[in-house]
């Protein structure tokens, strides 16, 4: 049988008609796993970033069409218009906003997860991928102190994993205690990542903002005080390395709060629970292991592709009855094993986890703490040299990896400039925050190649 050729001239030229509907992909799967393999081991670009939507409308032209562009054609768009046009997360000198520093490894794994097509919402249909999301699921609970109990699963992100943390904290309410009148509530810092108010406005539920003590963290106190005051509240948020400082809430003295007052306590750790690993700040997460759900993203700091989220229960029974689908389609699983779905907001899902368990597989535990311990130093090495400096003021002692420092003197203006100048060269992503009313700039180490020498140098610019 000869089969259909791919005419790449003529998107409006109709092919013979063939049995085989997709024609011959061979040629083009080769090209595709070759161009994977280059992208993983090449050094990532450190001036690629976004263009004008009219520049980069113009530049792609039309790719989908009625009979196709073809393989070449479309892989070509993809690297000479459309990568150009992405930042690269990897680059060692991307400290911008909370990067990421897969290891190749991982973006290799991903090619082989998404090759292997897995559908991960029930053991029935992923058994063998789900238990090895859950031998990764059981390492994170092993930092956290929990016990062997403890499960979960992964999901897209950090958003997505307070939102089905959330949910299962106001079900277990729920199924204790009568809706209150003024309807329920949540309670966090006034430092919280956006999206708990992005759950709760998804939940219609209520935000209780605490502020802050002076160092910038949630307290006991604080906490304790609300829910003396306070109707209605489910659940506490405190965050283990919030976004924009790296500061982590003071965690035993909420979750005392939480006990005495029987609510739940999540802990946020999207970026900063990655330090758990670390032995030199594991001290500063004392009480993470009281919590009642938790979640990390391994996309940020722990060196796996985007998207990928962990999102643990202390208990699971909870998250079971908070999240477990019923449909007449649904009657024949098995609810007795583990099954994804049954545990966050989601029924359709890949085994997003599998990158980030191959490479934890093939580098093991200890080099993750070394790699995180890597970036800890680098971040110290950064905040010396700007204590030291006589044209640089640090903000705050860093906590974590988050490295917040002023150029007295400077306006909002002359911050975004040097920013700007930065990333036109490729020396450095670095852009401008606010901390307390005061326009700052902020880095994020998570990339164990950053070198604390190269950043020093490009700070020496701020002069």
């Amino acid at each position: 049988m000869q089969k259909a050729q791919c005419d790449n001239t003529s998107a409006n030229k109709a092919p013979r008609v063939d049995p085989q509907v997709w024609a011959d992909e061979d040629e083009i799967v080769e090209a595709a796993i070759n161009y994977a393999w280059r992208r993983i081991m090449q050094a990532p670009d450190p001036v690629a970033g976004a263009r004008p939507a009219a520049d980069l409308a113009l530049a792609a032209g039309t790719a989908i069409t009625p009979w196709g562009i073809g393989g070449a054609a479309a892989l070509k768009l993809f690297d000479q218009v459309l990568a150009p046009a992405t930042r690269a997360q990897n680059g060692p000198t991307n400290l911008a906003y909370i990067p990421a520093a897969p290891t190749r490894a991982s973006l290799a794994f991903d090619a082989v997860t998404g090759a292997a097509n897995i559908f991960g919402g029930t053991w029935e249909s992923g058994a063998g991928a789900i238990h090895a999301e859950n031998e990764a699921l059981a390492w994170l609970g092993q930092l956290l102190g929990w016990p062997s109990t403890a499960a979960g699963c992964f999901v897209s992100g950090g958003t997505m994993g307070n939102l089905s943390a959330l949910i299962t904290a106001r079900a277990a309410a729920a199924a204790s205690r009568p809706r209150p009148s003024d309807g329920w509530k949540i309670v966090c810092a006034d430092s919280a990542h956006s999206s708990i108010r992005s759950a709760a406005q998804a939940m219609d539920i209520a935000v209780v903002t605490v502020p802050v003590d002076q160092r910038g963290h949630l307290t006991g106190a604080a906490v304790n005080a609300v829910l003396d005051s306070t109707t209605g509240v489910f659940a506490v948020v405190a965050t283990a390395g919030t976004t924009n400082a790296g500061l982590i809430d003071d965690l035993d003295d909420i979750a005392e709060a939480c006990e005495r007052h029987q609510v739940w306590l999540h802990v946020d750790g999207a970026y900063g629970g990655a330090g758990l690993a670390a032995p030199s700040v594991r001290h500063r997460y004392s009480g993470i292991e009281r919590a009642d759900s938790f979640i990390v993203d391994p996309h940020k700091w722990l060196f796996a592709p985007y998207d990928c989220c962990a999102l643990l229960y202390r208990d699971p029974a909870a998250a079971r009855a908070a999240h477990s689908q019923s449909a007449r389609y649904l009657d024949a699983i098995d609810r007795e094993v583990h099954n994804p779905a049954d545990l966050a907001l989601h029924l359709s899902r890949r085994a997003r986890g599998l990158p980030f368990w191959f490479s934890l597989a093939v580098h093991g535990t200890e080099r993750y703490s070394r790699a995180v311990e890597q970036t800890l130093t680098t971040s110290r090495l950064v905040a010396d040299a700007i204590r030291a400096s006589d044209w640089l003021r640090l903000m705050i002692e860093p906590e974590l990896s988050v490295v917040l420092f002023e150029r007295p003197g400077w306006s909002p203006r002359d911050y975004a400039s040097w920013s700007a100048r930065a990333a036109e060269t490729g020396a450095m992503l670095c852009v401008p925050t606010q901390w307390n009313g005061a326009t700052v700039l902020r880095l994020a180490f998570v990339n164990p190649d950053t070198r604390a020498d190269d950043v020093i140098d490009t700070l020496r610019t701020l002069r």
